[in-house]
């Protein structure tokens, strides 16, 4: 057995030098030279200014030394925030940079990754991203560590290859973030990842228990004065057209469009954002699912303008996730959910204009939104609004309120009222570990509905790295209904208790870097007879990950299962199953390769009982890339099963081809087909940032219908897409 390698004793911490309760710190120095953003760090200013000290180990060996060494320099000027990375390699070849598109997911590649926590309330952040192929990714973090990856900036990075390495050189507009006036001090963390060893290194909080995105757990950076926003005004206008090939009567249909987004700082940490004739026409389509439960799924928001500082919205109610590869509890709550503005029944609803004012007073959080929606689907004209505050206080906790008004679907009045709270600390007890407890309360007030309108509840949990643990209780009654939120499940109380036993082996003998075992139960009582509706326990005995990045993320999962069935349930089209107990036990194993592969994939399957009778699922994934511009990846993910009602096969199938001549220009085309509407449809999307800021799309769509013949199977053409939109920012 041989050692696992150096210990955090042997090499301490930079921030174990500090004084207790101290964070790790460093300074900006102001410059007036110019800096050229060419990946280069060859003025000056980046020879002669100060470093930020040693990055430190979280993983493999948290607390040790850095097998590589990063230097990082901070400057600044009237404008921006320039951070200049230079990552030392004693194997420059072999650094890997396999994407460079815009918001490409790095999680296969070297990685140089920076949260700002501009307000210093450590527990919101912008985050910036690149590789050594420059691709440009940014997103928010809220709530300590929460995220939405889907939040575009205008800002600028450029990377360079060495012979000692590879370099970044970011630039970040002021007029790009939010920050509070006169603040001089900001949080701040840098991560460095070396894909090919699995190393993580950082500037604070390297240990095992501390993700990336917890903000409480950033050191600070100093000297930011006098900075400067502008007026504070960007104007987006917009240039759109429409073209739709009608396959039944083979007439061609031609629309333009045009309008605006204006995004205006009313004070550096308030701002204003508005939208007229808005257009989503360069949105991606959202990735099939087939449903095979009762209750109602889950589809991401994806449009620019709701995306836009949608952590402020967040409520208690998506607190707490399980851990990876455990189901989530089926009982989401969203008082509110973009997705129900402009969109009814999956058609498209005219926007005439929006208008929200997003950002801080001090300690206080606010969010207001108002869209106004054309007659679309037959139900009116119509203004939708929500209404969001959040009182922060101590370190890591809120209280905080929310209001919606409208029903974007019917004639009616309707709107929601609520609360929420959220307690957490990062040093639970004095162990330096983590704690949170959430608790909401929600009332729906829908027109012609009095009682049974209300859903509440709590949770806690104890995200960490060794042991973890939650537990969830909700109530959620039968006419709870927010018209302009989602609700998967209704008249129910949910209890869900789960612990999970995470050890990092001491030695390496078998490769192995941790070890992940869970026992999660949740049940689902009825409100309206007492009787339990659903439980079941979802046990992973063996989940390994591996040093190489392999996983093995299941071996023989068990989730024993219970469903009362109150009345028929048709699981799949002419296959019903009728009212009664069903008990059921399904094992799963799943396991995937190593992400820096270029050739890497992953594969799943469960089997055994299923509802009345057997089913096997098989999901599977297999992606190639040729770096650093060509992806492509199949996917699948297939039911079958055997009931004594029917027997039926639910099929979804995939693939993405992207393929990208620089950060700035890409091609992604999705491929995807279901057996449950029998329809193969294909979008292409090309992005061109000819600066940024200032973007060119082009979106084609073209579906075909599945159809039985005497030939068999054909697929007949439906109606063909063609979507372009031209955006340029004027900042002021």
């Amino acid at each position: 057995m041989t050692s696992m390698g150096p210990t955090a004793e042997a090499f301490p911490s930079p921030e174990e030098h500090a004084p207790p309760g101290a964070r790790r710190s460093a300074s900006v120095r102001r410059i007036a030279s110019e800096i050229a953003i060419d990946g280069a760090l060859e003025e000056p200013a980046w020879r002669d200014g100060v470093k930020i000290g040693e990055l430190v180990q979280r993983l493999p060996n948290s607390g040790a030394k850095a097998s590589e060494r990063t230097e990082v320099t901070l400057l600044y000027d009237q404008n921006n925030l320039y951070i200049g990375v230079e990552c030392f390699d004693s194997q420059p070849e072999r650094v890997i940079g396999t994407l460079m598109a815009r918001d490409a997911t790095l999680s296969s590649d070297d990685r140089v990754e920076i949260i700002l926590d501009t307000f210093g309330d450590q527990s919101n952040a912008f985050y910036f991203a690149t590789n050594p192929a420059g691709a440009l990714v940014d997103g928010l973090v809220f709530a300590n560590g929460q995220t939405n990856n889907d939040w575009d900036a205008i800002w600028i990075v450029k990377t360079r290859r060495t012979e000692l390495g590879w370099t970044a050189e970011f630039a970040i507009p002021f007029r790009s973030l939010s920050f509070p006036a006169g603040k001089e001090v900001w949080g701040f963390n840098l991560s460095r990842t070396i894909q090919r060893k699995f190393e993580e290194v950082r500037w604070t909080g390297s240990g095992f228990q501390t993700p990336f995105f917890q903000v409480s757990e950033a050191g600070q950076i100093t000297g930011l004065a006098a900075l400067e926003q502008g007026v504070g005004l960007d104007v987006r206008p917009f240039v759109a057209q429409r073209w739709i090939h009608d396959a039944a009567s083979g007439h061609d249909v031609l629309r333009g469009k045009t309008g605006f987004d204006l995004f205006y700082n009313v004070t550096p940490s308030l701002r204003l954002s508005a939208t007229a004739n808005t257009d989503f026409g360069e949105t991606e389509v959202d990735a099939r699912q087939i449903n095979l439960t009762r209750f109602s799924i889950f589809f991401p928001e994806k449009r620019s303008f709701f995306l836009q500082d949608a952590g402020v919205f967040n409520f208690a109610t998506t607190g707490v996730s399980p851990p990876g590869g455990i189901p989530e509890p089926g009982a989401e709550i969203f008082p509110f959910f973009s997705r129900r503005i402009g969109l009814i029944g999956g058609a498209e609803v005219p926007i005439d204009y929006g208008v929200k004012l997003t950002g801080k007073v001090g300690r206080t959080e606010i969010g207001v939104l108002n869209v106004r929606t054309r007659d679309g689907e037959g139900v009116g004209d119509k203004d939708l609004a929500v209404a969001r505050v959040r009182q922060n206080f101590w370190e890591q906790s809120y209280v905080g309120a929310i209001v919606t008004g409208g029903n974007p679907a019917l004639p009616l009045s309707s709107s929601t009222i609520g609360g929420d709270m959220r307690l957490a600390t990062s040093d639970f007890l004095g162990t330096s570990r983590n704690m949170v407890v959430n608790a909401y309360a929600l009332k729906s007030m829908n027109e012609g509905v009095d009682d049974k309108n209300a859903s509440y509840g709590f949770a806690a949990a104890y995200p960490n790295d060794r042991f973890a643990g939650q537990v969830i209780w909700r109530e959620i009654q039968e006419n709870f209904d927010p018209a302009l939120g989602f609700v998967q499940r209704r008249n129910v109380r949910m209890l869900r208790v789960g612990g999970s036993f995470n050890p990092r082996p001491k030695n390496q003998a078998m490769g192995v870097q941790q070890m992940f075992h869970d026992v999660f139960y949740t049940r689902f009582t009825r409100l309206d007879n007492g009787l339990v509706e659903t439980w079941n326990v979802y046990a992973t005995l063996f989940d390994w990950h591996f040093q190489s990045g392999d996983s093995l993320h299941s071996l023989f999962d068990i989730n024993p299962s219970y469903e009362r069935l109150f009345e028929p349930f048709e699981i799949s089209p002419g296959v019903v199953l009728p009212p009664g107990e069903y008990r059921f036990m399904p094992l799963r194993i799943f396991f995937s390769s190593a992400q820096k592969r270029r050739l890497q994939g992953s594969f799943g399957i469960s089997f055994g009982s299923f509802w009345s009778g057997r089913a096997e699922s098989v999901q599977t994934t297999l992606s190639y890339k040729m770096p650093p511009k060509f992806t492509i990846s199949l996917t699948s993910n297939q039911t079958f099963a055997r009931l004594p009602q029917g027997n039926f096969v639910a099929r979804i199938l995939g693939s993405q081809i992207n393929y990208a001549v620089s950060p700035f220009l890409s091609f992604s085309n999705l491929i995807q087909f279901d057996n449950r509407s029998g329809n193969l449809g294909l979008q292409s999307r090309v992005r061109w940032t000819l600066d940024p800021g200032n973007d060119l799309f082009f979106i084609f769509g073209q579906g075909w219908v599945q159809e039985i013949s005497d030939r068999g199977y054909d697929f007949r053409q439906q109606d063909s897409r063609l979507a372009t939109k031209l955006q340029y920012t004027f900042r002021f």
